[in-house]
């Protein structure tokens, strides 16, 4: 029989008026949304299904909307009965993949990813961080770029190993510059500077992940009950020590998201479903491997033919 995973986008996906269709639909996805307001003390709800756009998008707003947004359609999933084999998401979205796992409550996690957001948008100035896409080099030649670069004093690295061709780097503002110029030098296809509000997945994320460590002690954090593949190390983990202490350090570290992927497929992964707004990560999927089947889950039509699909498979 074939596994499932589930996989939970990030920050990126967020859209205005993601998950009000199904919210209308059923009172089950509505109460996720009310439990973010009541925990948060926002109307958090307001933001995503109203907007405007540019609070959506500010780091503390997108980050506790996209995991809400994920888990209240999860819900109708855990409803279906369909439970995934592993769980994974992209940067936030780990957060995600960690509450659809039984280790980390909802309410717990929407009040550590609103956390993070703040220490993340508290650590570099803005303006003083960078990130940007590189199409078309391997992670081996881009790691002598970041190297090179940063050992003259501007300090960059590879921060999301998305899919072969497509890395993304972060670091200070010169560092990225200075990076970008050099990679295309060396015949990277194009390099895209992205419009993010800080160094996401780099050293400079440092400060961050202790402000990160201490939240995470306040919650409780518990053995998952589904495996989830780790963005430090693409490694199926469920022990709860080990769960904080990689959140920790995701913080600071590249997103192995590739690897990721190819970890599943090695565990037996053929459909992979992502649960949340937008199809990025299942054109990932795609890009590592075309065989694998993959589903998108952010509407009501999606939902219904995805899980007909899954059931028919079972």
């Amino acid at each position: 029989m074939s596994k499932i995973a589930f996989i939970f986008p990030g920050q990126g996906s967020q859209t205005v008026g993601m998950g009000s269709q199904l919210a209308v639909l059923y009172p089950e996805v509505q109460a996720i949304f009310n439990k973010a307001d009541e925990k948060l003390g926002v109307s958090l709800s307001s933001i995503i299904f109203e907007g405007p756009q540019e609070q959506l998008t500010l780091t503390v707003n997108t980050q506790p909307a996209l995991l809400t947004t994920s888990i209240a359609i999860y819900e109708k999933f855990k409803q279906s009965g369909i439970i995934p084999d592993y769980v994974a998401g992209h940067s936030l979205g780990e957060y995600t993949a960690l509450v659809a796992a039984e280790s980390i409550s909802f309410e717990d996690g929407v009040f550590a990813v609103r956390k993070r957001g703040e220490y993340m948008e508290e650590a570099v100035p803005a303006g003083l961080g960078a990130m940007a896409a590189v199409l078309g080099m391997d992670a081996s030649q881009l790691e002598e770029v970041t190297t090179s670069v940063t050992n003259d004093g501007n300090p960059v690295q590879l921060a999301n190993l998305n899919c072969p061709g497509q890395i993304v780097i972060s670091g200070s503002a010169r560092g990225v510059e200075l990076a970008s110029a050099l990679a295309k030098e060396k015949g990277a296809k194009r390099v895209i500077p992205l419009e993010v509000s800080g160094p996401f997945h780099s050293s400079l994320m440092k400060p961050a992940a202790e402000k990160l460590n201490d939240t995470l002690n306040s919650i409780s954090i518990n053995e998952a009950k589904v495996p989830v593949v780790a963005n430090v190390n693409a490694l199926p983990i469920t022990q709860a020590e080990e769960i904080k202490v990689k959140l920790v350090e995701q913080l600071y570290s590249p997103v192995r998201w590739q690897q990721s992927v190819e970890k599943m497929v090695e565990l037996g992964v053929d459909t992979f479903v992502e649960v949340g707004p937008g199809k990025v990560l299942s054109g990932l999927v795609k890009k590592v491997d075309r065989s694998l089947k993959t589903f998108a889950v952010y509407d009501e039509e999606s939902l219904t033919t995805t899980i007909q699909s899954l059931k028919g498979e079972k």
